[in-house]
């Protein structure tokens, strides 16, 4: 009894020296893991023309470049930059037609629920579509 009572005593000292331990990144991990599906069609490629569900931290899914995919949504992230964001209505875009690819991403990513579509209508779209390569696969142009 006087043992444990004397390493109590101990690891209290310890921990006092020791100072504050630093805080626990409690809202990442008490978020919704990353889980997406990316349902894409016209890509001119049909072999890409499918349902794909993408997993990060941990990676999973079926994306065929999983991998890459969650670093450039970690990279974006780090940017501070919403991947899923639509285009600003403000925006001005050039007219330039992408070809008619469609893709449209749900789930959660970073605790936030994702509905986003993206198309290659317009200068300000293909660039918003480019953006998220490899999760979206490069359109005919």
């Amino acid at each position: 009894m006087l043992r444990l009572a004397a390493f109590a005593v101990t690891s209290a000292l310890a921990a006092t020296a020791a100072g504050p331990l630093p805080p626990l990144p409690l809202g990442r991990l008490l978020a919704a893991p990353d889980r997406l599906t990316i349902a894409m069609a016209d890509t001119g490629n049909p072999r890409l023309d499918r349902e794909y569900r993408l997993e990060c931290d941990p990676v999973g899914g079926d994306h065929p470049w999983k991998e890459e995919s969650c670093a450039r949504l970690d990279q974006l992230a780090g940017e501070g930059k919403d991947p899923f964001a639509p285009v600003s209505k403000r925006q001005i875009c050039n007219m330039q037609h992408g070809g008619p690819a469609t893709a449209r991403i749900t789930g959660t990513w970073r605790g936030q629920k994702v509905d986003a579509t993206f198309r290659r209508t317009n200068g300000c779209e293909i660039n918003r579509w480019d953006e998220l390569e490899p999760l979206l696969p490069p359109g005919r142009s």
